[in-house]
């Protein structure tokens, strides 16, 4: 084959229409690698190898300018698809199988995508409060650069796919963190698009006014295709907006820079990244300002709303027999506990988000912000994360996706031979300020295309 398992989508997109390899080729080489380094990383919920093969025979039975055509992809396991099972990365749910596709899946199909594996995510999308890496039916999701490593959630099977090389590209999604946190930890480039940007027919609901889905790839360039592919309206998700995504951006934007804790967080590896990332975009001509968030409880808000939001959706299953089925001893106590949230807290947590939309005025003096997602790399894989989630940051977590701006995540830099990553985060509907930030630094750098050594 003329292209490697790392292959950016433009390149396997273009090996592909000059019968340099074929769909066919492709999808059996994807699903061997889920079978292997995938299954050992726990990573694969579910291989769709019949239905793969099928739409790769189908792919090179016909002709297509679509970028996405014929080649194969992983979605997280909360996505349904028809016929095949859609687990939530719950043993409680391990029997459950849907009859339609989710708006998402069905997109990616109609693009002459090929969908090689539903991916392995953190039990019911981590809306009980998991404590430990192990929150997962297949076990913990084992980081694609250090399997003594976390992979990150709760998206972790995307992550760790799209790092190993074991898929075109995936397709995550993010109540508080799930696309960034994965794509930071596997040294992944991960788009959180506006809330309302993509359909959320057929997703698992966590939080229904926080949910975001978004692609996990190997760079800013492949992001914008898949974006371009499932965002936009659907009748079936009256959240979806009427504004059509665009990806081309005007003026050179100006990026925000907050005060940044390195030398409090001991986080040396991050604080050169960071700097190396500024150098790089300063000399292509990218102006600065700093910049500060209004001091307002984010977090506070954002866990009230899951809580109160969560149990709602899962209240059925919450209330059953099963519910003890679940991993992680904290989910079931955290669960429990949110149907227990006080009518008068949620209305105070969105009545907070009301009043947090004065952050919106930090765009009068910048386009976007540049701030790692983490300090520090991925913790340990094996022991619980109140213990290890020591100097780790990721203040800009809560606060974005309260207010739902869209952000990229990308690689900046390593610790200890591990990714560390940074993130642009934009007003809402400005996708293409993050687009057009990390492609360019892409562009003139190359720690997109490292990957895990052996992999």
């Amino acid at each position: 084959m003329s292209v490697d398992p790392f292959s950016s989508i433009g390149e396997l997109g273009a090996a592909l229409r000059s019968k340099k390899v074929s769909s066919v080729e492709l999808t059996q080489m994807y699903l061997e690698r889920l079978r292997t380094l995938g299954a050992a990383h726990n990573a694969v919920a579910e291989l769709t190898e019949d239905l793969a093969m099928r739409q790769a025979r189908a792919a090179d039975a016909t002709s297509s300018s679509n970028p996405l055509h014929g080649i194969p992809f992983g979605v997280k396991d909360l996505l349904a698809t028809k016929g095949i099972p859609t687990r939530w990365g719950s043993p409680g749910h391990a029997d459950q199988v849907f009859d339609y596709d989710a708006t998402v899946v069905s997109r990616l199909q109609d693009a002459g995508g090929v969908l090689v594996a539903k991916l392995e995510m953190i039990e019911l999308a981590g809306g009980g409060n998991y404590n430990v890496a192990n929150a997962s039916r297949m076990g913990p999701g084992k980081n694609a650069w250090d399997p003594s490593l976390w992979a990150g959630g709760s998206s972790s099977g995307s992550g760790i796919s799209t790092a190993l090389g074991c898929v075109g590209y995936s397709i995550g999604t993010e109540t508080s963190g799930s696309i960034t946190c994965p794509s930071a930890f596997n040294g992944c480039t991960g788009f959180r698009a506006t809330y309302g940007r993509v359909s959320r027919h057929g997703a698992m609901a966590l939080a229904w006014t926080l949910d975001k889905i978004g692609p996990i790839c190997r760079s800013a360039e492949d992001c914008g295709l898949v974006l371009s592919a499932i965002a936009g309206k659907d009748p079936n998700d009256p959240s979806t907006l009427d504004q059509k995504l665009s990806l081309r951006s005007g003026k050179r934007p100006k990026i925000g820079l907050l005060k940044e804790d390195f030398a409090k967080n001991k986080a040396d590896a991050a604080e050169k990244s960071y700097h190396f990332v500024l150098d790089t975009l300063r000399k292509m001509g990218y102006e600065t300002a700093d910049v500060a968030m209004p001091d307002l409880p984010y977090e506070t808000a954002m866990n009230i709303i899951v809580d109160a939001e969560g149990a709602s959706a899962h209240e059925n299953f919450i209330r059953s027999d099963r519910f003890q089925m679940l991993q992680d001893v904290d989910q079931v106590a955290g669960f429990a506990a949110a149907l227990e949230t006080k009518a008068i807290d949620y209305l105070w947590a969105m009545r907070l988000r009301n009043e947090a939309l004065q952050a919106n005025r930090i765009w009068e003096k910048c386009d976007c912000i540049f701030t790692p997602v983490f300090y520090h790399k991925a913790v340990p894989v094996d022991q619980p994360l109140d213990k290890t989630w020591v100097n780790m940051g990721g203040e800009m977590i809560s606060p974005p996706n309260l207010l739902g701006w869209p952000a990229m995540a990308f690689p900046m830099g390593f610790e200890d031979g591990a990714p560390l990553g940074g993130q642009i985060i934009a007003p809402c509907f400005e996708e293409a300020t993050c687009y057009r930030i990390v492609r360019d630094f892409q562009r003139v750098t190359d720690l997109h295309k490292k990957h895990p050594s052996g992999a």
